[in-house]
């Protein structure tokens, strides 16, 4: 019986480790699926970098101080290593691109690139819209409050920042306030270079002080009636990719 149980145990045990394996496998894979339909050339330049930095690498480690097997092996280790690298940094600049083809023009396009932000960062999508699906996102970060407008028409968008702008001003007066609208006209900040553009609005604001700038939003949340979500898809497969080239 107890060998029953153990048995048991350890099948429940390795049952998820598998799942969770095949699910990344999955994802790997419906993010070529993805990329492939925007860039038909993704597995051929992806496969390149591979054999060349492998090429490379296996010149360089075999320069190195060693004879015989482990001549050889280092070699073959810094082939591996290098090819591997490469690949994984063309697929992931291709796959990146193609994502953001995919979500252009899509409503929520912006927010779901913001999410890109790396640690330090807050995004909150959809603080503030209008009935023509024109909205504002709120990222926190080292700038300090960045409102992201998008939509149809840069006047109504313009307008929501204002507002927006106004708002946090009376609750964050002393915090930085940027406005940044995303799209392709003059002025604006196109979708592939918006993650970019906000990271390099500089170092205002400490991490130290980001606690009391989010307990300051939080309650300007809070004053603000239910916002119901615009219609049309609201893109979230930048943050899966992410994710999935990182191996989680």
């Amino acid at each position: 019986m107890a060998k029953d149980a153990s048995k048991k145990t350890a099948a429940t045990t390795s049952a998820p480790a598998s799942a969770a394996d095949m699910n990344r496998r999955q994802q790997l894979v419906e993010t070529y699926k993805m990329t492939r339909r925007n860039d038909k050339r993704v597995g051929l330049y992806t496969f390149g970098a591979a054999l060349v930095a492998g090429f490379l690498g296996f010149l360089v480690f075999w320069l190195l101080p060693g004879e015989g097997i482990i001549g050889w092996a280092l070699a073959v280790v810094g082939s591996l290593l290098a090819g591997s690298l490469a690949a994984m940094i063309v697929f992931g600049r291709r796959a990146q691109n193609a994502a953001y083809q995919q979500m252009e023009g899509q409503p929520g396009a912006a927010a779901a690139a913001l999410r890109m932000l790396r640690r330090g960062w807050k995004a909150d999508p959809v603080i503030a819209f209008n009935k023509n699906q024109d909205v504002v996102h709120r990222v926190v970060g080292p700038p300090g409050i960045v409102l992201v407008g998008e939509g149809s028409s840069p006047n109504r968008i313009k307008q929501l920042l204002v507002t927006e702008h106004r708002k946090h001003e009376r609750v964050a007066a002393d915090v930085p306030i940027h406005e940044v609208v995303c799209g392709n006209g003059e002025g604006q900040v196109p979708l592939p270079k918006l993650v970019r553009h906000v990271q390099k609005l500089g170092r205002q604001v400490k991490p130290a002080e980001m606690t009391d700038v989010l307990s300051r939003l939080k309650a300007l949340d809070a004053t603000r009636s239910n916002i119901p979500l615009p219609k049309g898809p609201v893109p979230t497969s930048m943050k899966g990719m992410r994710g999935n080239l990182r191996g989680r």
